[in-house]
């Protein structure tokens, strides 16, 4: 997870009844990661699990306004958050630790990480949070090599090479892994 929380990113809504994951089913997982109950995930996902300062201090690293328009061409619908709730927040605010997701550790820290790679798709809930990542690495000055599958889906280069199912995309994906690998 590299962000809890923003369930409402322009690509949690554009793709979230696109297989394999669901806005929903990220943030169950997410729920489920963090401490085994996805009894709030409504709450969640309408955003009340994050204080008002909280949203307001992460908000130069997590924002749709970080996105750039062109990931935005395909509807966007910006939801304000519901009012806060500090039981759902107790149960979650482990959401906030960076070493459970990176994009809202400290710029100190995201500056000395190595050289990384970042793939996205974009027809993936996660998609925004892969774009907002490599903005917040490149802000530091960490070297970022991006591929984005234009016509990818979240876990694509798992279907690759499979008798039943395969997506020349999903082989371009691992390639660029493979070839950055390769380049380190």
């Amino acid at each position: 997870i590299l962000q809890a929380l923003d369930f409402n990113l322009p690509s949690y809504h554009q793709n979230r009844g696109v297989p394999l994951l669901f806005r929903e089913r990220a943030a169950f997982f997410a729920l489920q990661y963090l401490n085994g109950d996805a009894s709030h995930m409504q709450e969640v996902l309408k955003g009340s699990h994050i204080p008002p300062d909280m949203r307001q201090k992460y908000r130069k690293w997590v924002s749709p306004d970080n996105i750039p328009e062109k990931f935005k061409v395909r509807g966007v619908k910006p939801l304000n958050p519901t009012d806060f709730m500090a039981e759902v927040y107790e149960t979650v605010k482990r959401f906030c630790e960076p070493n459970l997701c990176p994009l809202l550790a400290e710029d100190a820290v995201v500056h000395q990480l190595p050289e990384s790679f970042i793939l996205t798709c974009e027809y993936d809930v996660l998609r925004d949070d892969g774009l907002l990542y490599k903005k917040r690495l490149e802000d530091n000055g960490v070297p970022v090599t991006w591929c984005h599958l234009e016509d990818g889906f979240h876990g694509i280069i798992n279907s690759f090479n499979s008798e039943w199912m395969s997506f020349s995309s999903g082989k371009r994906g691992l390639d660029n892994i493979v070839n950055f690998l390769k380049s380190l």
